[in-house]
């Protein structure tokens, strides 16, 4: 019998930096949420560990020691069992939402179920990285600390045009670029009223990543300005250390339209459109 666990992108709608710890961990707050796109983790019960990987980006993922699927497993494993696991590979790899950290989630989840054993410790499941807890939560979050700090935030319906115009980003680099590190918090929330809400509040927040993303690959500038020009686009910024954008609509037909235009006029663009929540 197969199972089947859907890995959805971890989206920062806004990510203050604000502070860094002794042991070199920057200290965030940032509201995150998971549009309905992702990758998708599927497993068979088997005597040994294993895992393949497919998928429009599968080719560019290593199948190693280190990679996050085989990682969660090996954390969560009993001993004398095992798990022929498949990983299709959907979203762009290293590209700032959060793929490989969704990808240990949804093992977590569906090995989970499938060998029925209790989930791990809250350290060990940020031992596996510092989005892990957020993608294990599975929907939309304040997200604090290194990212071991969540509360639940209701997010109104709407629609995300994610665009990643190909530039692999180092995040240490982005960091290292960052010219202020001790940066106010989020404000306030617990939820929304309605769509015209959100933006107004995203509109007094931002991504302290993107500008020195952008200095980093300035095609990332450029997908930005194609965002902030596309027919019924509310909001435009890059989502955690890049080099993936987003844009937020209030109607699937707006957010598939703007889709459509950019793939014909950036063909080699990864463009995906997908509701909230």
């Amino acid at each position: 019998m197969t199972l089947s666990e859907p890995a959805p992108a971890k989206v920062n709608l806004c990510l203050h930096v604000t502070g860094r710890r002794n042991d070199g961990y920057h200290l965030l707050d940032s509201l995150v949420a998971f549009p309905a796109i992702g990758d998708l983790i599927e497993a068979e019960p088997a005597r040994a560990l294993s895992l393949s990987v497919r998928g429009p980006f599968g080719n560019e993922l290593a199948v190693s020691a280190g990679n996050s699927v085989l990682a969660a497993a090996e954390a969560l494993r009993p001993v004398g069992v095992g798990a022929a696991l498949r990983l299709t590979k959907r979203l762009p790899v290293a590209s700032g939402v959060g793929g490989g950290s969704a990808d240990a989630a949804a093992t977590l989840r569906l090995l989970g179920r499938m060998w029925d054993v209790p989930p791990l410790g809250d350290a060990e499941v940020l031992a596996l990285g510092a989005d892990v807890p957020v993608c294990l939560a599975g929907r939309s979050c304040r997200m604090r600390g290194i990212g071991e700090r969540l509360a639940p935030v209701a997010l109104p319906p709407f629609w995300l045009l994610l665009v990643n115009p190909g530039p692999k980003v180092s995040t240490a680099s982005v960091f290292g670029r960052l010219a202020v590190r001790e940066n106010e918090g989020l404000p306030g929330v617990d939820g929304f009223a309605d769509f015209d809400d959100l933006i107004g509040y995203l509109g007094v927040t931002r991504n302290d990543l993107e500008t020195p993303a952008v200095e980093e690959a300035p095609m990332i500038g450029e997908a930005l300005l194609a965002l902030r020009s596309a027919a019924g686009c509310r909001l435009a910024r890059m989502s955690g250390s890049g080099a993936t954008c987003f844009g937020l609509f209030t109607r699937e037909a707006e957010a598939v339209d703007a889709a459509e235009v950019l793939r014909r006029s950036e063909p080699a663009w990864w463009v995906a459109a997908a509701p909230v929540p």
